[in-house]
């Protein structure tokens, strides 16, 4: 009987440290998740993982010069500098338009996009 309360033979527990280093592993991979965050050039901290997965890829093609339409992005009416992005279902990435390159500014969900459209930008 190991101090843990596990039946067994040898020296330890080997479900112990099996457990163990699973959590360790866990632990290591959220902090590369988190530590990903300071290379994006917009705050994307508090979106789900999917939807930042998306948006990288989206801002990774917006680098290399890929057309914004490609992406299904439409220059908004009332701002023409300013071109919406869809990332999923329910988020879109707004761009402000320099001429030859587009610079992200930020990823709302589609509520919050909703309201802040007609002005803000």
């Amino acid at each position: 009987m190991f101090p843990c309360g596990h039946k067994g033979y040898g020296q330890g527990c080997h479900r112990c440290l099996q457990e163990r280093l699973l959590l360790e592993q866990k632990q290591q991979q959220r902090r590369q998740w988190e530590n990903s965050f300071a290379q994006d050039p917009i705050d994307l901290t508090d979106l789900p993982n999917h939807v930042v997965v998306k948006a990288r890829y989206i801002i990774a093609g917006l680098q290399t010069q890929t057309d914004y339409r490609q992406f299904g992005g439409k220059r908004l009416r009332h701002n023409r500098s300013i071109v919406s992005i869809p990332v999923t279902r329910n988020y879109r990435m707004l761009c402000r338009d320099y001429g030859s390159f587009l610079v992200p500014q930020e990823v709302l969900s589609h509520e919050d996009y909703n309201v802040c459209k007609p002005g803000g930008y």
